[in-house]
């Protein structure tokens, strides 16, 4: 990739915490990052700016177009104008 074409959006799942050893929820971080490392780092921090205590990212990859669906759609949106967006939902047991 050249530096005049436009990054995807990298998506980050995993878990997160709001305190130590409390009911875990799952996340989907989205966000444009010029490599993986960074994009974690960011999405660490990110997580770390709402107030999540603990996360746990399990994959990372690079989004095959916008999503169909909100809250998903808006994520997208707001990591394509620079945001780092966080989802969060119930995580199955």
């Amino acid at each position: 990739m050249n530096d005049n074409e436009e990054r995807p959006v990298t998506i980050i799942t995993g878990r997160v915490w709001r305190k130590k050893g409390g009911k875990p929820e799952g996340v989907h971080v989205m966000l444009v990052a010029p490599d993986d490392d960074s994009a974690v780092r960011r999405a660490l921090e990110s997580l770390a700016a709402e107030g999540f205590a603990e996360a746990e990212l399990d994959r990372i990859g690079d989004m095959e177009g916008e999503p169909d669906e909100e809250p998903h759609l808006s994520a997208y949106q707001g990591a394509l104008e620079g945001e780092v967006s966080i989802v969060t939902f119930d995580e199955p047991f």
